[in-house]
């Protein structure tokens, strides 16, 4: 590794709601993150005179030298850097970030994007994401000049996070269940963590694509139903599990199947999972959900249990969760986030809590649980689109939308019309909140990629599809 790297024509880089990330190559190289590496530095030495930094990769091809880099090149600015000797999830990162008290923390992935991409992650000193404000710090220090020293400092103290996975799960409740899981780690940072802990304490499951590779063994490592067939093969032609749990790339999210191979939606799994917490473990707190979540989500918030909505972004769930103390913070994309655990999302730690409420149900398996949880709460009625939206200024259509006031909306009352502001102050997002409970229509203008994201969620398969289909004319008509 050169001690100097000069760039004289630096690359663009923009930071999106989670950190960074770009091509292989392309745009994510040995020059592009130093830069962002020299720009980080810069932002720990203006916010603290003994900045410190702890560094994590994933598996991804060159995570591991990418992150090297980034760690020699705060140890030239000045920076006390230590950087974990093997594939780390991105929770841990988040927790140690805030245990040991450094001043940031830094993640080498691009969570569920292809393995042509890779990214970083700035972890902040609460344990939690980046806000917007001082990702926008971070940026302001980007420059073409950046300095490495010959120092690398590695480290394998995980130790506090393993402590606090192993007491924060009532593992007699899921061994006395008789109950076992089949872990998906999709080829990510996952591994074998969630198969280790359980065996820890007598409870024997089995794991597949739990050796990190780079590309993911051919797979898009979110855990999704189209990227879930071998999980959903694997239950069908062995029905001794109880159910299927998957990490991501950087094992931050979660996603579960049924022991019959079918996918259990984010949104049940959302609903599911804020009822164990509030209603069975009686959490303190309140609930923060994005605005994207169903509304049958509300229905279990009180005066004990506040709900909050939020945009969508894990980090707006993280900015109220270092507000008010969260029972639970959840997200459509299988992010969820506790106060007791870290302002953070952790796909680990959410899929063994999901593996105890199933223990303490009574039910052996989960198609038999949720059958009985779709009798308590109804089905949930929702779809997302991501519509090609090729507008020269797709940023300007939901202003201009949001002024024309729409009283109706598919033939009913719009009752609230909610706007959303990207980190530039800019409306990025309505949510349309119609008459009757658990209707609306949420656009979302994405600010890298030609898409306009449409949610809606309504009381009828047929009724969502009208919702979108409206939708759509809404932002083209």
């Amino acid at each position: 590794m050169n001690p100097l790297i000069t760039v004289e024509n630096p690359p663009k880089i923009v930071f999106g709601t989670d950190g960074w990330r770009g091509l292989m190559g392309k745009d994510f190289n040995e020059e592009s993150v130093a830069l962002v590496a020299s720009a980080f530095g810069e932002y720990l030495l203006k916010k603290t005179k003994d900045p410190s930094c702890i560094i994590g990769f994933d598996g991804r091809a060159g995570s591991k030298e990418f992150a090297d880099l980034f760690n020699l090149v705060l140890e030239g600015l000045g920076v006390r850097s230590e950087m974990l000797s093997r594939i780390t999830p991105t929770p841990v990162i988040s927790y140690l970030t805030r245990w040991f008290n450094y001043t940031g923390g830094v993640m080498i992935t691009a969570s569920h994007n292809p393995p042509e991409y890779n990214g970083v992650k700035f972890k902040a000193n609460y344990g939690g994401p980046f806000m917007g404000e001082e990702t926008r710090k971070v940026e302001s220090f980007l420059s073409n000049t950046y300095f490495c020293a010959c120092i690398s400092r590695l480290t394998d103290n995980e130790w506090p996070y393993d402590l606090q996975i192993r007491s924060s799960i009532d593992y007699e409740a899921i061994y006395d269940a008789d109950i076992k899981p089949l872990i998906d780690s999709m080829g990510g940072a996952g591994e074998t963590r969630i198969e280790n802990y359980l065996a820890e304490n007598e409870i024997f499951t089995e794991s597949i694509y739990s050796e990190a590779t780079s590309d993911f063994s051919g797979r898009y490592a979110e855990p999704i139903e189209k990227n879930l067939k071998p999980l959903s093969d694997a239950l069908k032609k062995n029905r001794e599990y109880c159910c299927g749990l998957a990490t991501d790339g950087d094992a931050d999210r979660l996603g579960v199947m049924m022991e019959n191979g079918q996918f259990l939606s984010a949104q049940e799994t959302i609903l599911y999972l804020t009822d164990y917490v509030i209603n069975v473990k009686k959490e303190e707190g309140c609930i923060i959900k994005t605005s994207s979540v169903t509304d049958k989500v509300n229905a279990l918030a009180s005066d004990e249990h506040p709900l909050y909505e939020v945009q969508v972004g894990f980090k707006y769930i993280c900015e109220q969760m270092l507000k008010t103390w969260a029972a639970i913070g959840c997200e459509e994309s299988g992010g969820f986030g506790y106060s007791r655990h870290m302002p953070e999302r952790d796909g680990i730690f959410s899929g063994l809590l999901f593996l105890e409420m199933l223990a303490k149900s009574g039910h052996k398996k989960l198609s038999d649980f949720v059958k009985a949880k779709r009798k308590e709460f109804g089905e949930i009625f929702y779809k997302r689109i991501d519509h090609t939206f090729e507008h020269p200024d797709r940023t300007s259509i939901l202003p201009m939308l949001y002024e024309k006031k729409i009283t109706k909306f598919a033939g009913f009352e719009v009752n609230d019309i909610e706007t959303f502001n990207s980190s530039r102050g800019i409306i990025n997002g309505l949510k349309f909140r119609l008459n009757g409970s658990c209707r609306w229509l949420l656009l979302r203008a994405s600010e890298t990629e030609p898409l306009m994201r449409i949610y809606a969620e309504g009381q009828s398969n047929k009724e969502v599809d009208t919702f979108l289909s409206e939708g759509i004319k809404l932002i083209t008509e």
